[in-house]
């Protein structure tokens, strides 16, 4: 049971080797036993989740099963669920408890989901490894003096050492896939719109996208069927049909052309990493596919394009927790403005303070045509990069992160070395484009990940792509050795 995908468990449920209450209960004894050392979970939903798991072996007895009836999963502690706290990883909202339910969360639990818990997460999404959060640092499975990147670094670590199956995650900057590439799992970023934002608390509003997490690209294509399609209450949400993602994920890969953008393999690339991508490129070329040499020559613009439009929508969304309406309020304030600034002095951490500072001072008078305009311009430029290149490729294909997970408090004092861990990945938030990471091998017994990026509206392709590439690897299916459980490691040689 510890081992098996979400699709092996929905096989398991159907033929009645075990039932959710089952299932779920064994989950849950796994959070007790080893959150605790980390700390990948805020809220766990225990009687919530048994409620829940009993009323999905109703359904199953009664013939109503959904797709996904049954299976535990855990949401990021960024979506609103009813009754539940969501605190967004922060003090300003540790006493929330949301009135109504995020749109990924009721399309979740309409699929037949159980709620095990909410995750933690980097204070408001900002950070790339979970150690901004107000609970302190998720840790990694791999290796608990590592972190497990993020922002959504405690769904990563939840799924990697076996405490849910799967789990939903957000990416502003690349906080699905640099996490699932530390951690070791797969993490899907969709289409910016093809997921709902509703519910979704905002860090920045045109670059937010939530998408899946979990051990195998099958599995993200059973979450994503549940959680992508149009909302009216979200005026981002795309109309864009959306098809069933499990059916194509057997096409072949014959001609399938994949370009290397040479700006992804620079001296800022780990060199054990380099070569463990290239391996997996001649893993696709056995497979049919087409490789090309591609350019994609804004890449290094995109994270001081990304560090000035970023914080700005942050500095404009988080506004609104002035200790007025909800949230923290500052004790015995001397009038309004000393509530104003005590309350948010009080309940923001340093990381969300500097991003509001720079928001704030990218959109003040003087000085928004100097940044966040020209920051616009550029990120139009990076948008044509991928026009062009989808011209001549039909994937892009590259490393997650630049190196394996880094020791916990090894950047908390450089915030600028920790925002080039996302180089790779943020150009596709500010392109609003798909992409995947999934498990490509090992540096110093430390997972990394190979990075997929689509045009828009193929999550098919690329979910395709990468369960084509996991057949024939067994990356993904890796397991943390000491953490989570007392059998031999099965952790390949390292490259």
């Amino acid at each position: 049971m510890l081992y098996k995908t979400i699709a092996e468990l929905v096989s398991d449920l159907n033929t009645k080797k075990i039932s959710s209450q089952e299932l779920t209960r064994f989950f849950l004894d796994r959070i007790q036993k080893y959150n605790p050392s980390l700390n990948a979970f805020i809220t766990v939903t225990e009687e919530h989740a048994l409620v829940e798991a009993k009323a999905a072996d109703e359904k199953r007895a009664k013939g109503l099963a959904g797709p996904l009836t049954g299976i535990p999963i855990a949401h990021k502690d960024i979506f609103c669920t009813k009754g539940i706290k969501t605190s967004c990883g922060s003090k300003v909202l540790d006493n929330f408890i949301s009135p109504y339910d995020a749109t990924v969360v009721t399309r979740l639990k309409e699929a037949g989901t159980v709620l095990l818990g909410k995750t933690n997460m980097d204070e408001f999404a900002m950070g790339s490894s979970n150690e901004t959060s107000y609970y302190g640092p998720v840790k990694n499975p791999w290796d608990s003096e590592r972190v497990p990147g993020g922002s959504s670094g405690g769904s990563a670590a939840a799924v990697a050492a076996y405490l849910t199956p799967g789990a939903t995650g957000t990416d502003t900057g690349g906080s699905i896939r640099q996490p699932a590439a530390l951690s070791g799992i797969c993490g899907l970023k969709p289409t910016y719109g093809r997921v709902s934002r509703y519910g979704m608390i905002a860090y920045a509003s045109s670059l937010d996208q939530g998408g899946p997490m979990a051990r195998s690209a099958e599995d993200l294509a059973l979450l994503l069927n549940a959680m992508a399609g149009f909302d009216e209450k979200d005026s981002t949400s795309a109309e864009t049909p959306v098809t069933d993602y499990t059916t194509t994920l057997n096409e072949s890969l014959q001609g399938l052309r994949i370009g290397l953008p040479k700006e992804y393999f620079n001296q800022g690339l780990d060199q054990n990493i380099a070569h463990a991508i290239q391996t997996a490129v001649k893993e696709f070329e056995k497979q049919g596919a087409i490789i090309h040499e591609i350019s994609l020559p804004h890449t290094p613009l995109s994270i001081p394009a990304y560090y000035v439009i970023a914080p700005a929508e942050c500095s404009s969304n988080l506004a609104r927790y002035d200790g007025v309406r909800f949230g923290y309020r500052c004790h015995d304030a001397k009038n309004l403005e000393d509530l104003y600034k005590r309350s948010r002095s009080e309940g923001f951490g340093d990381e969300v303070k500097r991003r509001i500072m720079i928001g704030t001072y990218a959109l003040s008078a003087g000085y928004y045509d100097a940044y966040y305009l020209k920051a616009q311009k550029v990120r139009g430029l990076i948008h044509e990069d991928f026009v062009q290149a989808f011209k001549k490729v039909d994937l892009i294909l590259g490393p997650t992160s630049p190196t394996p997970a880094f020791k916990l408090g090894e950047k908390t004092s450089d915030p600028i070395s920790m925002y080039l861990s996302d180089i790779y990945t943020i150009a596709t938030n500010l392109a609003g484009l798909p992409g995947i990471s999934i498990p490509a091998g090992f540096v110093n017994h430390l997972p990394i990940g190979l990075q997929l990026i689509g045009n828009f509206f193929t999550e098919a392709k690329l979910l395709n792509a990468a369960h084509c590439y996991q057949k024939i690897t067994d990356w993904h299916k890796q397991i943390p050795k000491n953490i989570i459980t007392d059998e031999p490691s099965r952790l390949s040689e390292e490259l």
